[in-house]
């Protein structure tokens, strides 16, 4: 039986909290594939210890690369050859599931992939596709999905695909990952009409580039990276700052201010457009300079405004923003958001679905949400095992008395303890305290 999980309620008071976020799952498992195809070992610092970093680094592992990880957390990696037999468990882990199906192709032997029931519904094809294209045998039963095995024979040749990446960026970004390991380098051309999370493949070539390979971007919407190697380096991963969203939404909905340590200034993580989206939804946003970078602070009276925006780039962030315009003093329309049915479930289907339940007034369109303001009502918050809806399900229980989140260990998938770090939020109080 599912536990249900009594979401704090807040009685008004404001929120004066100072948190620490986990690091970056999107910048931890790609930095994972780097330094396991680097010439040298690599050390990351502050990386994410969640579900979805596990089964990156357990199917590393099983490839043949040494990982070990020191007392405070911190990562070793030490490239060795790749081979089989081994079994790769991507769990519902779309980094997992996309980016080690290239890396194993360079490996000698059978690789076989499998992992949760859902991830035999989410999309695979392109990468499939595009691997098979480059020479690669894999049985997949022309399902074009999980499970498949992978007959290895040790070099990935390289050479020029196609890829319709319009049902998510990491398509492309699989195979930029490894194209500098191959033998003749790949180009690759996205032939859909849209690229969703365009930041997402913004990050993985910044960090090509930070290891040592050229990226030409010359042409419009192709990618051609030549034979390079890798260099192993020391690496800190930043936060995760779209898991930073429900705890800076806190102090919109209550009231009062949270501060996020660590912000950089810089950065292609998309949950920095988190700043621009919440002050165009009546937050103010504030930096502090400290001997370790910068620490971000967000400010609001309580005062929630709706918000007609395309998501498009950021769609992670949808979940966040939608239970706050439930909380709106105006009408909203979330957009562009269509390739989120793929994600770890059909996001606008599931939040449409959930907060009409607790007497919201949420309209779905194929690519849309339009959410108007209505009196929520105590009960259940389903997250249909989707890390986000449960967050979103917290948001909501903080002005909502009554709301019960199912599922709520399903966060761990990208935030090790989001229970005891949402407690964490609530029982502080640092007015005043600010530097």
């Amino acid at each position: 039986m599912t536990q249900l999980w009594a979401a704090p309620f807040r009685d008004g008071s404001p929120v004066a909290a100072r948190m620490t976020i986990p690091g970056s799952k999107s910048v931890t498992n790609r930095a994972l594939i780097l330094a396991a195809l680097a010439d040298s070992p690599s050390l990351l610092r502050k990386p994410l210890h969640s579900r979805d970093s596990a089964l990156m680094i357990a199917g590393l592992k099983a490839l043949g690369v040494g990982i070990e990880e020191a007392a405070n957390g911190d990562l070793t990696i030490t490239p060795a050859p790749l081979f089989g037999p081994a079994q790769v468990d991507v769990g519902n882990a779309g980094t997992v599931m996309r980016f080690l199906p290239p890396v194993a192709a360079m490996a000698n032997g059978l690789i076989h992939f499998d992992g949760d029931p859902r991830s035999h519904e989410r999309p695979l094809g392109p990468v499939i596709a595009a691997l098979e294209a480059l020479g690669v045998s894999i049985e997949h039963g022309n399902r074009y999905s999980l499970p498949l095995t992978i007959n290895a024979h040790g070099q990935l040749r390289g050479g020029t695909v196609e890829v319709d990446a319009s049902a998510s960026s990491q398509f492309i970004s699989a195979l930029l990952l490894v194209a500098p390991a191959t033998k003749d380098g790949i180009t690759i051309k996205h032939s859909g009409q849209t690229l969703p999370s365009m930041p997402h493949i913004d990050m993985t070539v910044q960090m090509l580039r930070e290891v040592g390979v050229d990226v030409d971007q010359s042409e419009h919407n192709v990618w051609r990276v030549s034979p390079a190697v890798m260099r192993g380096r020391e690496i800190t991963i930043e936060p995760d700052l779209s898991n930073a969203a429900p705890f800076m939404a806190a102090a919109m909905i209550c009231g009062g201010s949270v501060t996020i340590t660590d912000w950089p200034r810089v950065t292609t993580q998309p949950g920095d457009e988190l700043r621009s989206l919440f002050t165009q939804m009546g937050a103010q946003i504030s930096f502090t300079d400290t001997a370790h970078g910068s620490d971000l602070t967000i400010t609001s009276d309580g005062t929630i405004h709706g918000i007609d925006v395309d998501l498009h780039d950021v769609g992670e962030l949808t979940p966040s923003i939608a239970a706050l315009c439930a909380f709106a003093d105006s009408p909203s329309t979330l957009r562009g958001i269509g390739h989120l049915r793929l994600h770890e479930t059909d996001r606008l289907a599931a939040l449409a679905a959930e907060i009409n339940a607790l007497g919201g007034d949420v309209d779905e369109e194929e690519s849309a949400l339009h959410i108007s303001p209505a009196p929520l009502h105590a009960g259940t918050f389903h997250t249909y095992e989707d890390h986000r809806l449960a967050t979103a399900g917290a948001m909501i229980g903080l002005r909502v008395p009554g709301i019960k989140v199912e599922n709520i260990e399903t966060t761990q998938k990208t935030l090790p303890d989001f229970p005891g770090a949402w407690a964490e939020l609530l029982t502080q109080n640092v007015a005043g305290d600010k530097q």
